[in-house]
């Protein structure tokens, strides 16, 4: 089965890492992603920008909106993502615990659903 690890990092935690202890943590970051994905348990990854760049859209009775930024105000802001292939939500979580992040943060671990059984259900 499929999950996503969402990383969300609380940017007032990584303002007080030092610039060398935080390239430290994203060099293991890296390297154990690197492992994962020849083992075949990563199938993909990412780092995103920060929540400065991204703008939300939404669209109500018609009108669109589109706010700069995130449109929830939360301590912690969504900064990338892990999708893994595991055989269980526990080892998921195991594999969600290696990341240093989660000490900055907080690594959400959420099943992916299955986008060809949902396509069959509505005759897509």
């Amino acid at each position: 089965m499929k999950y996503l690890l969402l990383v969300y990092t609380d940017p007032a935690l990584l303002e007080t890492l030092p610039a060398d202890e935080y390239d430290a943590h994203m060099r293991g970051c890296i390297r154990g992603a690197d492992t994962m994905h020849a083992e075949g348990t990563l199938l993909g990854s990412n780092k995103l920008e920060s929540p400065a760049q991204a703008r939300t859209v939404r669209v109500r009775e018609g009108r669109t909106s589109v706010f700069d930024g995130p449109f929830a105000e939360t301590k912690e802001v969504l900064a990338g993502y892990n999708l893994v292939e595991a055989d269980s939500m526990e080892e998921a979580v195991e594999l969600a615990k290696k990341f240093p992040w989660a000490r900055y943060g907080a690594m959400e671990v959420r099943p992916v659903a299955d986008m060809d059984a949902e396509r069959m259900r509505v005759g897509a």
